[in-house]
């Protein structure tokens, strides 16, 4: 009698767990065709009259997509849009940057050019840090020492930030052949602000950590995170 209604509980467990898992691929299935029909949606819109026109200029200067990418103007339409988003709190839901490289053919440039976007979005994250910890001390009186410390720490930490930063979403890409046959890429990529907040505390809490600060146990309580 035991062994059967074991066996009957585990047959509804398992019964269960397939319906779970029969109605989670069934909602990422419906997902993925809702996001697949705002994209073809939004390919058949037309874009703003201010990446038209950018689009234009840099046409006139050589720039063009690699074959199967989005237009550049629809780039460009998007990486406005997602400047001008914002969070609850008023502030930009995402940290944009762009950066230029020449190589020899298109993937080196390439690779070059996003390697050198994130440590401008690196760069950004820092002074954005720093304006915190300025803003933290003259409002809540932090210790002098402690400010000191966890400023030092972001002075020294853009490296660290720029091998913190996740998976960034490359927005805009475009080339020009340039010198002969070389390729000149320009990538401007968009990162969220709060995985930009975390990749800061990470490093942060990193360079800390190696100096034998113990303050990268009240780094949260410290700055809010």
């Amino acid at each position: 009698m035991k062994r059967t209604i074991l066996g009957l509980v585990t047959l509804m467990m398992i019964s269960s767990s397939g319906m779970t898992f029969a109605q989670s691929t069934k909602d990422q299935l419906k997902e993925r065709q809702e996001l697949a029909k705002a994209t073809k949606k939004e390919l058949g819109e037309k874009a703003s009259k201010a990446a038209r026109n950018e689009a234009k200029k840099l046409g006139k200067e050589d720039w063009k997509t690699a074959p199967g990418a989005l237009p550049l103007d629809k780039q460009l339409d998007k990486s406005y849009m997602m400047q001008y988003q914002y969070d609850s709190d008023g502030f930009p839901k995402f940290i944009m940057a762009e950066a230029m490289s020449t190589g020899g053919n298109y993937d080196a440039a390439k690779m070059q050019a996003l390697e050198l976007a994130k440590q401008n979005l690196a760069g950004q994250i820092q002074t954005e840090v720093t304006a915190l910890i300025e803003s933290t001390i003259a409002n809540e009186q932090m210790v002098q020492s402690d400010a000191a410390s966890i400023t030092r720490s972001v002075m020294a930490s853009k490296n660290l930030i720029s091998q913190s930063i996740g998976r960034v979403i490359p927005v805009v890409e475009t080339y020009r052949v340039v010198n002969g046959n070389n390729r000149e890429v320009l990538i401007r990529i968009a990162y969220s602000q709060e995985m930009a907040k975390n990749a800061a505390k990470r490093a942060i809490q990193k360079d800390l950590e190696q100096r034998g600060d113990s303050l990268h146990n009240k780094l949260d309580q410290l700055l809010g995170w």
